[in-house]
C-alpha cells in the first residue's frame, strides 16, 4: 500500500499544468502515488498528462469520457486511491518541494483523522498568506467543536480540500467523497460532513499549498449557470445540520453562512449572464423560503445592514410571489 495518494483533477489548464506537474515531481517518493484525473480536457492538457504518466514517478492517469466537474473528478481519484493517506491538489495550483512528506509527518505525529493547513493565495505576482481560522494548533481536537460560533469564521468556512491531508479510514466511512456533479461550492457540504462526523483533527501552520486565484477558466471567474450549484451545496449543508443531534446549535451557523453566500452573489449580480442573474434571484428567494425561518430571522439580525437589507428585500418579494 502506498503511504500517500495525491488526487489531482485537470480540466483545460494547459497553461498551468506544467507548473503543477513539476511540483508533483518535486514531491515524488517511492511510496507516493499521484492520481491524475483528466476531466475530458479539450485544450491539450491531455497530452501533458499522457507524458506525465510516463515520466512522473508514481503517476496514475485516469481519463473521463465526459466532463463531470471537480467533485466528480475528485471522487474518481478517491475510488482509485490506494494510499494510507489522501491529499488533493487542483490542476492549476502547485505544491512546495517536499510538502507531501511534511504532510504525512504531520498527520502521523498528531495521529488524527485529518489535518488542515494554511496556504498561500497567488493572484498574479501577489502572494497572500491565508490561515485556518482556528486558534489551537498542533494538538488533536474534536472536529465538531470547531464548527461554532455562528457569528465568525471557523474551520468549516475554510473549505479548501487541498489545504490538508486525510486518513483513508474517512473514505471507508463515506466521509471523504464529494457530492457528485457539484460544479462549484463542492467543498462546503464536504467540510461540514467531515467536521460533524469525523472523530479527530488538527490544525498546523505547515505551508506548501499555493492556490492560483483569478484563473480565467475557473468557475469563480465565470458567471454562467454552473455557479448556481452553490444553492444545491448549501441546501445540503443546512439539511445535514438539521439532521444532526446538535441541530439547535448548528443550524443557525449553516443558515447564516448560506445567507452570506447568497448576499455575496447578489451583490455582484452584474457579472452573471442576464438569464442566469434572473435564475439566481429566483433560486435564492426559494432558498430563503426553505430555510428554518426562526434561524433566518436570527441570521438577518446578526448581519451588517447592507447584506441584511438585500436579503430582506428578496425575502419580501419571495413572500409576495408565494402569496400571489
Amino acid at each position: 500500500m502506498p503511504k500517500l495518494s495525491v488526487i489531482v483533477p485537470f480540466y483545460n489548464v494547459r497553461q498551468y499544468a506544467p507548473d503543477t506537474l513539476r511540483s508533483l515531481r518535486a514531491n515524488a517518493r517511492d511510496d507516493f502515488e499521484f492520481i491524475l484525473v483528466d476531466d475530458c480536457s479539450t485544450d491539450g492538457t491531455a497530452d501533458l498528462l499522457a507524458r506525465a504518466e510516463r515520466e512522473l514517478p508514481g503517476a496514475v492517469l485516469v481519463i473521463h469520457e465526459k466532463n463531470g466537474g471537480l467533485a466528480t473528478a475528485r471522487n474518481t481519484g478517491i475510488d482509485r486511491a490506494r494510499g494510507e493517506y489522501v491529499a488533493f491538489l487542483d490542476g492549476d495550483d502547485w505544491l512546495a518541494p517536499g510538502h507531501c512528506a511534511r504532510l504525512v509527518a504531520a498527520i502521523e505525529g498528531l495521529d488524527v483523522d485529518f489535518v488542515r493547513t494554511d496556504h498561500v493565495q497567488c493572484t498574479g505576482r501577489a502572494r497572500t498568506l491565508h490561515r485556518v481560522p482556528h486558534g489551537r494548533r498542533n494538538v488533536a481536537l474534536r472536529p465538531r467543536d470547531a464548527i461554532l460560533p455562528a457569528h465568525r469564521s471557523t474551520s468549516v468556512d475554510y473549505a479548501y480540500a487541498w489545504a490538508g491531508i486525510y486518513h483513508r479510514r474517512l473514505a471507508e466511512r463515506g466521509l471523504l467523497h464529494f457530492t457528485d456533479g457539484l460544479r462549484t461550492a463542492e467543498d462546503r457540504p464536504w467540510i461540514w460532513k467531515l467536521h460533524r462526523e469525523a472523530d479527530s483533527f488538527a490544525v498546523t501552520g505547515l505551508l506548501g499549498a499555493f492556490y492560483r486565484r483569478g484563473v480565467a477558466s475557473s468557475l469563480t471567474q465565470i458567471g454562467d449557470v454552473r455557479q448556481l450549484d452553490f444553492i444545491r451545496a448549501f441546501d445540503e449543508v443546512v439539511a445535514g445540520a438539521a439532521a444532526d443531534p446538535d441541530a439547535e446549535r448548528l443550524v443557525p451557523k449553516a443558515v447564516r453562512t448560506y445567507c452570506a453566500i447568497i448576499s455575496h452573489h447578489l451583490g455582484s449580480v452584474e457579472r452573471f449572464e442576464p438569464a442566469v442573474a434572473r435564475t439566481l434571484k429566483e433560486m435564492s428567494a426559494a432558498a430563503l423560503r426553505r430555510m428554518p425561518q426562526d434561524a433566518l430571522d436570527v441570521a438577518l439580525g446578526s448581519m451588517d445592514a447592507e447584506r441584511a437589507t438585500r436579503l430582506r428585500r428578496l425575502r419580501r418579494r419571495a413572500g409576495t410571489g408565494a402569496a400571489a
